[in-house]
């Protein structure tokens, strides 16, 4: 890093809009960056299924409710979430000192990339280009990063908002397949909903919200602007329960934490715009008038 910034080179992940965009707005790029962790995890089936079964010819058992693992939370799936947003933290916080070794003010165009490690684990990668302020100070202690696009970016500094940070909720729930759930679901049973896996859906959708305004909280921004909203469903067989299945969802929500740090309001005293009509008979009548 040293020696690239030595160089007065630079490269980044950047367009030529959003180049021309982030100049615009007073930036212009330090490098690219880049940050990744790769965290060991074990197989889906060393997590416990969320409820057992009930007993034959029974319904739902209380224990077949749906389960929900958020970062503080204590469901099934609870260490592999930590483990998850562990690994965010620290590849991003790796990409961060890149963003300082080059001098830079923060990290733009993040892109963020989770997946299986073909060894084994989940790695967790962020790349994203550096951006300094000619003539300002040297950067922060801690450089602002942000998923928006060179010319959102832009946009977001013009109109007097600032990024703060990268922010993300992650939750997985998971439900057990009782008899009920099996017997909605059957394909004679018609069209009809599956209570059980839409509580999945919504209680994972709701939980990894609320991690997000979590995160948002904690970087004490006003606000954050959404960029990608997933939700993937897979179904394991029940590691207690032999030929039944646990349905399992994990729901993800990333952004861009955003704060203001410019209140102007519009002027009362502008002179007034002076329109002219392309009517060329309007035209001659404003100057018969005058």
């Amino acid at each position: 890093m040293a020696a690239l910034r030595s160089s007065g080179t630079w490269a980044s992940a950047l367009t030529a809009d959003e180049f021309a965009a982030i100049r615009a707005a007073g930036f212009e790029p330090a490098g690219q960056v880049f940050g990744a962790a790769v965290h060991g995890v074990g197989p889906g089936a060393r997590y416990p299924c969320p409820g057992a079964p009930g007993p034959a010819g029974g319904g739902s058992p209380p224990g077949a409710a749906t389960q929900v693992s958020g970062q503080g939370d204590a469901g099934s799936f609870a260490p592999l979430v930590r483990a998850m947003d562990h690994a965010r933290h620290t590849a991003i916080g790796r990409m961060l000192t890149e963003c300082a070794e080059l001098g830079g003010h923060g990290v733009v165009g993040v892109h963020v990339s989770r997946g299986a490690f073909p060894l084994g684990g989940h790695q967790f990668t962020v790349i994203g280009t550096a951006v300094r302020a000619p003539g300002a100070a040297p950067g922060p202690a801690a450089p602002f990063t942000s998923d928006l696009t060179g010319q959102d970016f832009a946009k977001l500094i013009m109109a007097g908002w600032v990024p703060v940070g990268l922010v993300l909720g992650m939750s997985i729930g998971s439900r057990h397949d009782d008899r009920d759930t099996t017997r909605q679901a059957r394909w004679n049973s018609g069209n009809a909903e599956v209570g059980a896996w839409s509580d999945l859906v919504s209680q994972s959708r709701h939980d990894a919200r609320r991690q997000l305004e979590g995160d948002v909280r904690r970087l004490g921004a006003e606000g954050v602007v959404v960029a990608a909203m997933q939700l993937r469903v897979h179904q394991r067989d029940c590691p207690e329960t032999t030929g039944r299945h646990d349905h399992v969802a994990e729901a993800t929500l990333i952004g861009t934490a955003v704060t203001r740090f410019s209140r102007a309001e519009q002027r009362q005293d502008r002179p007034a715009l002076a329109i002219m009509s392309l009517d060329p008979r309007r035209r001659q009548a404003a100057r018969i008038r005058l």
